[in-house]
């Protein structure tokens, strides 16, 4: 029976591949939307305009603070009440951007907040403005704090396009589930979906330690 079941996944594994893809275009697209909003909530939580910080407190506390499936049924089906609506692909990068933003930005700010004060000083005596400052002076020292947590956080979203399938997007957990009805052997249908999430995510695993490493140098 096993080796009846394990020929019929040989069978359908272009399925997986197809729902791999789907998985992987969620991950690049919504990595990359939530890697540009981040930064720029964490540099503007990072400055000292107090109602910016409070406001992107409260939304950082809100992202952070609430499950990621909640926010993709608000996204999906409160949206739409509102007069959003939105299809599942869109809906499911949008709340990866509304969850992912949350924590890059936490990391951003962070890293911004650990250059010494000096380092503002001397950017600001030098004549610059406050954009150069940071885009010449604190950002480029911050990335040394910044960048082994932020590529960690990016495994932790490719993961987490996982919970997407709750809204019908055929990525690798939903297609997994599909196929449990065909082949009731969840273990080896799973074990395959874990195997193939772990093949996307484990290089940059790799990065990250590598970069860990690095920076500590």
């Amino acid at each position: 029976m096993m080796a009846f079941y394990f020929s019929r996944l040989v069978e359908i594994f272009p399925f997986f591949l197809r729902g791999l893809w789907m998985t992987t275009k969620v991950a690049f697209c919504s990595l990359i939307i939530c890697t540009l909003i981040g930064f720029i909530l964490g540099m503007l939580r990072s400055s000292n305009i107090v109602f910016l910080k409070r406001l992107i407190g409260t939304y950082v506390a809100f992202a952070r603070g609430t499950p990621f499936v909640v926010q993709i049924f608000i996204v999906f089906f409160i949206f739409p009440e509102w007069g959003l609506q939105l299809e599942a692909f869109p809906a499911a990068l949008l709340a990866m951007a509304i969850m992912g933003s949350a924590f890059i930005c936490e990391i951003v700010a962070g890293g911004i907040n650990a250059v010494h004060n000096g380092q503002w000083e001397a950017a600001s005596s030098s004549g610059l403005t406050k954009l150069q400052q940071l885009r010449l002076v604190i950002i480029p020292q911050a990335m040394k704090v910044i960048v082994p947590p932020l590529v960690g956080q990016y495994v932790l979203l490719i993961k987490d396009t996982s919970v997407v399938s709750v809204i019908g997007v055929m990525e690798l957990t939903r297609v997994g589930w599909v196929t449990v009805v065909r082949i009731p052997e969840g273990l080896m249908v799973f074990a395959l979906v874990g195997i193939l999430y772990f093949s996307i995510s484990y290089p940059l695993i790799l990065l990250s330690n590598y970069l860990e490493r690095r920076m500590a140098i």
